[in-house]
């Protein structure tokens, strides 16, 4: 069962499996409703196939449905430029209902640092977003999501939290 794309929703487009996991843990907290207005998407298998699989797919549909929220899940792979490069591809009329985050290098590097699983990972991710604290989103791996991720925060606190 996918989301009610008439209400406010959010989608996840995840570049790997890892990331996938990650979105799959950030859900795990939601309550019921939330938890139904958030739908991780199939992994689109590399960064650049997430942008593809975005214009082809998501744009049209995120016009079609003004409520949808958007988020691109990607490895950054050691370059922060990644993101400029990605909102490249985002249209003006969608750019702030879509958001661009990942980890700096890999999702197996963070998993490796903080000695959690991925999905327990995402589970303290959803956490943090809901209250405010940042323990690890301000990890060395992921601070550089800090704009993106107050951006998300102030979009969709209302839809999951």
């Amino acid at each position: 069962m996918g989301v009610n794309r008439q209400r406010p929703h959010v989608n996840v487009l995840p570049e790997d499996d890892a990331n996938r996991q990650l979105a799959n843990g950030f859900r795990l907290p939601l309550d019921f409703t939330a938890f139904w207005q958030m739908q991780v998407l199939p992994v689109a298998g590399g960064w650049r196939r997430v942008l593809e699989s975005f214009e082809a797919d998501l744009v049209p549909t995120m016009r079609r449905y003004p409520s949808g929220f958007t988020v691109l899940a990607i490895d950054f792979d050691g370059n922060a430029e990644r993101l400029h490069v990605a909102k490249n591809v985002i249209p003006q009329d969608l750019a702030d209902r879509v958001f661009i985050l990942g980890v700096l290098s890999e999702p197996e590097e963070l998993k490796r640092a903080l000695k959690k699983e991925y999905e327990a990972i995402g589970k303290a991710m959803a956490g943090e977003c809901r209250d405010g604290t940042g323990t690890i989103w301000d990890h060395e791996l992921l601070r550089h999501n800090a704009g993106e991720l107050a951006r998300l925060r102030e979009s969709v606190r209302s839809i999951l939290f």
